[in-house]
């Protein structure tokens, strides 16, 4: 089945991902698709998948000079290209690799440090080709040759590592607090919190792993020691743990000393400022938090109640609904209904680890 013109715009709502991704396989397609999101998505960067497109033969328009939502896309008839990522971004290296599946010859894309690989693993799961090579200076290069024809198949989606991270996190942070999460995502290049939270004392078992799809699949749990350590977080672990750095704030949030972390400046440009939000708010709830233009360094210590605003940021959200369960008082969060985008279950899953949750609001939650 081919695919055929939209009548309408494409709303991705808060997914940065499902526009990354759908701009790479309509970049191919010969007609003309619009791309747009949420208020926060549409304060976005898209300029890294507008040039790399454009090399390729696609024509692409986007707000404010190109940088950020909505864009517009006439597709075409599209060159294999050889692509070097200036940062490892995935969901870029992904949108290219997509695109490439159309073009007539080798896509190739060269990837700095260890970015994940979900894609890559999927497309093999569905027989498709890709071939990968070690770069000297570090990093991988992912090729596929295109065009491919896609046949269908049965997929089993694995749990959210991401979404469990919050759990996973407080039960280090709670001596003999023991936290499992089943069915899990257990993919080596996902899971770098759970690598910090051991060098951090706390306990992390993984039973189970198989693959599936590619994937490997398991079941985790973390179990909170006598006492957390504070700990300096190697910038070149940030690719692996990127999205978990909410949750890590968490953990360091409990820890005895100042945890840091650094070459985190992509969180900068997710659905909020993140690095900035976190300050903001840990500084408020009386955390002794420090913020740099690449990370931060938290302080653990007791933790006040208070008032937080949610920034239309989803982890932002949780990582204070959790941090709200040790408070000396309520956590009132503003625009806690951006949970919903990743985890319309949490509030439960969060009353069934000991959190009280009260919704004041559509878009509140005091916790």
């Amino acid at each position: 089945m081919q695919p055929r013109e939209p009548d309408a715009v494409i709303d991705c709502g808060n997914s940065g991902t499902t526009l990354r991704l759908l701009a790479g396989i309509l970049a191919a397609q010969p007609f003309l698709s619009v791309l747009t999101g949420d208020a926060s998505l549409n304060r976005r960067p898209v300029a890294r998948v507008v040039e790399p497109l454009r090399r390729m033969g696609a024509s692409l328009w986007a707000r404010s000079a190109d940088r950020f939502p909505p864009l517009a896309i006439r597709g075409a008839r599209l060159r294999p290209l050889r692509y070097e990522l200036p940062i490892p971004s995935a969901q870029v290296a992904s949108c290219v690799l997509l695109a490439g599946l159309f073009a007539e010859g080798e896509t190739s894309v060269a990837i700095p440090g260890p970015a994940r690989d979900h894609t890559e693993r999927l497309l093999r799961a569905l027989g498709v080709s890709v071939e990968e090579s070690a770069l000297a200076v570090g990093g991988r290069q992912v090729t596929v040759t295109g065009p491919v024809r896609f046949s269908g198949a049965t997929l089993r989606v694995p749990g959210d590592f991401s979404a469990a991270a919050f759990f996973l996190a407080a039960a280090a942070g709670t001596p003999g607090a023991r936290v499992t999460a089943s069915n899990v995502n257990l993919n080596p290049l996902r899971t770098g919190l759970l690598d910090v939270l051991e060098a951090m004392g706390a306990r992390v078992e993984r039973e189970g792993v198989r693959l599936e799809c590619g994937e490997e699949v398991g079941t985790v749990t973390v179990t909170g020691p006598g006492r957390l350590n504070a700990f300096d977080v190697p910038p070149e672990w940030i690719p692996r743990l990127v999205d978990e750095v909410p949750a890590w704030v968490i953990a360091a949030t409990s820890a005895s000393g100042v945890s840091r972390i650094r070459g985190a400046q992509e969180l900068r440009v997710k659905e909020s400022d993140r690095l900035s939000a976190l300050t903001r708010h840990l500084a408020a709830l009386g955390v002794e938090v420090r913020e740099h233009p690449d990370g931060l360094d938290v302080t653990g210590g007791p933790l006040e109640g208070g008032r937080v605003d949610a920034e239309c940021d989803h982890r932002v959200a949780m990582t204070f609904a959790t941090l709200a369960v040790r408070a000396r008082g309520p956590i009132r969060i503003d625009g806690a209904a951006t949970i919903a985008t990743s985890y319309p279950d949490f509030a439960e899953t969060l009353e069934r680890l000991g959190g009280r949750v009260s919704a004041m609001d559509p878009g509140a939650h005091r916790t």
